[in-house]
């Protein structure tokens, strides 16, 4: 499955100078937060696909003019066709204002999700605004990562993680992409990044190993 990763600033290609052959093999779009509604509504329209997006720190304005057409999966776990996608934006509380949390109140909302997660046994993308600490993230309080993505990522080993937060213009020796000691490919989507998911990375469709949400699966192909 080729997937289209977005993140923080709009992509010329995309926006600006956009040609159909830029999304013409793409099956789904993530966008990792901190991209303005009208710039996301244009390229799924475009687009033959859906586009999931979580939200960044700078996306209040979503409160009042979502992204129309995409789908907002923040603080849930999404299946696109045996992809499990799990969803946290937001970064670190660097000040006060919306989609920041401490450690602790991140690592609450990912304890609310662990029953889902569970039932789902496991998720293949962790799709994020902030980083993990220690992979890709900064010592300044406003892009520090947080360590409870590390500890989910340990338990869950998923294929990849992706987010953003953590621009090129930066410095510090921006690294596209990066590897989890669980294994975990991490990829920064600033601007766009293209990843090509091999079937191994995930289970097929309704084939999770959970008895109970493959039965749910199962049952609701029958209605």
């Amino acid at each position: 499955m080729r997937i289209l990763a977005l993140s923080d600033a709009e992509d010329r290609a995309l926006w600006d100078h956009y040609e159909p052959s830029r999304l013409q093999d793409v099956e789904l779009i993530l966008s990792c937060g901190d991209l303005p509604p009208e710039y996301l509504q244009f390229i799924v329209t475009m687009a033959n696909c859906p586009l999931l997006y979580v939200r960044g720190n700078h996306d209040a304005r979503y409160d009042w003019d979502p992204p129309e057409g995409c789908m907002d999966i923040d603080g849930t776990v999404y299946n696109y066709r045996g992809l499990r996608i799990l969803g946290l934006g937001g970064t670190m509380r660097y000040k006060n204002g919306s989609d920041m949390y401490t450690e602790s109140e991140m690592k609450a909302r990912i304890s609310r999700l662990w029953p889902k997660i569970a039932l789902m046994n496991g998720f293949d993308i962790l799709l994020s605004h902030a980083p993990a600490a220690g992979y890709g993230d900064m010592e300044d309080l406003a892009h520090r990562g947080f360590e409870c993505f590390n500890d989910l990522i340990m338990k869950w080993s998923p294929a990849y993680m992706l987010h953003g937060h953590v621009h090129k213009e930066y410095g510090g020796g921006f690294v596209r992409e990066r590897r989890h000691a669980a294994g975990t490919r991490i990829i920064n989507a600033y601007g766009k990044a293209y990843l090509d998911v091999k079937e191994h990375e995930h289970p097929p469709y309704g084939k999770t190993g959970s008895y109970m949400y493959d039965l749910y699966i199962a049952l609701k192909g029958q209605f």
